[in-house]
C-alpha cells in the first residue's frame, strides 16, 4: 500500500479510526474526515502515531448530514488529490427520533445513504484515474427484513428509529450493487460489509437508556480493531473483493438478505436517490 491515497469517512473513532491506522501502518497515505474538529484532531494525532515511515496523514472537517458540505468536501480532495486509489464510506449513525437536516432530509437517511452516495458519485471520475481503484462502504446485518419506503423516503409518517437505520443499511447494500453494475469493466470495484456488533460510541447519542443498553453489550462486542478487519482487508488485499458489488462478514462474501439483493429496487433507489441529491429544498421548507 506504499504510496496509495486513501479517504476514509467517519474516521475519529471507532471502526473508523482502527482501519485508518492499519492503513498507515502498511504505509498507506490517508485522509480521515471527522465532523468535530477536536475530535478530528485527536484522531489525526494517534493516526500519525501509528504510520509507517513515509506515510501521509491528511484530515478534513465536513458535518455529512449537509449535502453542501459534502459537495465542498469533494471539491477539496479532487483539488488536493491527482488519484485516489480507495474511497472508504464509514460514517454512519442512528437516531433514536426524528430530525431533518437543512436540506430537509430525514437525518439518518441523509447521514448514512445520501452522503455516501453523493460522496462518491462526485469522486468517480478521478477513481477511474486511479485504476485500480475500490469503493467499500460500511453495511450492518440490521439490513436483515428492512425494505426501502419508497412512499415515505423521509420518514414522515412513521419513524422508528433502529428500523430507520437497518432501512439506511440495506440502501447502502442496494448502492453497492447498482455501483458495482454501473462500474463493470472500469477497473473500479465496490464492496460493503458487516463489522458485527462493536464496542465504539455508535447508538450513545440516544440517551440514557441507550448508552445503558451498548454498556450492558460491552463485553459481547468485538474490538474496534476486529470490526475493521474485514474493512481493511476489502480496501488492501490483492485478492479482495472477490465478487464485485458483494456483501461481506469475517472476510467472506455473504448472500444479504433476498431484498438487498433486487436489483430493480437497487436502480429505482439511486435514480431516487440522484434526484435527492440534485436540488436541495429551500430552509422554509423544511419539516
Amino acid at each position: 500500500m506504499n504510496g496509495k491515497q486513501i479517504l476514509i469517512t467517519g474516521a475519529t473513532n471507532g471502526i473508523g479510526l482502527a482501519a485508518a491506522e492499519a492503513f498507515v501502518a502498511l504505509g498507506a497515505n490517508i485522509a480521515i474526515v471527522g465532523r468535530s474538529e477536536t475530535g478530528t484532531r485527536i484522531a489525526t494525532a494517534r493516526v500519525k502515531a501509528a504510520r509507517k515511515r513515509g506515510a501521509a496523514v491528511d484530515a478534513f472537517i465536513a458535518d455529512l448530514s449537509s449535502q453542501a458540505a459534502v459537495r465542498k468536501l469533494a471539491g477539496e480532495v479532487l483539488a488536493r488529490y491527482p488519484r485516489l486509489d480507495v474511497l472508504v464510506n464509514n460514517a454512519g449513525a442512528m437516531y433514536a427520533r426524528r430530525q431533518a437536516t437543512e436540506d430537509g432530509i430525514e437525518l439518518t437517511w441523509a447521514v448514512n445513504h445520501l452522503a455516501p452516495f453523493l460522496l462518491t458519485t462526485l469522486l468517480l471520475d478521478r477513481l477511474k484515474e486511479s485504476v485500480p481503484a475500490r469503493v467499500v462502504t460500511t453495511a450492518s446485518a440490521a439490513h436483515q427484513g428492512a425494505r426501502i419506503p419508497f412512499d415515505d423516503l423521509n420518514a414522515e409518517r412513521s419513524y422508528r428509529g433502529f428500523e430507520r437505520y437497518g432501512q439506511t443499511k440495506l440502501a447502502n447494500i442496494l448502492f453497492t450493487r447498482e455501483l458495482a453494475r454501473r462500474l463493470e469493466g472500469t477497473g473500479v470495484s465496490a464492496s460493503c460489509f458487516h463489522p458485527g456488533l462493536v464496542a465504539t460510541g455508535f447508538n450513545r447519542n440516544n440517551g440514557l437508556l441507550m448508552d445503558l443498553g451498548m454498556t450492558i453489550l460491552r463485553p459481547v462486542s468485538r474490538s474496534p480493531e476486529k470490526g475493521a478487519e474485514t474493512l481493511v482487508w476489502l480496501a488492501t488485499s490483492p485478492e479482495a473483493p472477490t465478487v464485485n458489488g458483494g456483501y461481506y462478514f469475517d472476510k467472506r462474501h455473504v448472500l444479504p438478505s433476498a431484498e438487498a439483493q433486487n436489483m430493480d429496487t437497487a436502480r429505482r433507489l439511486w435514480e431516487v436517490s440522484e434526484a435527492q441529491c440534485a436540488s436541495p429544498r429551500p430552509r422554509a421548507e423544511i419539516q
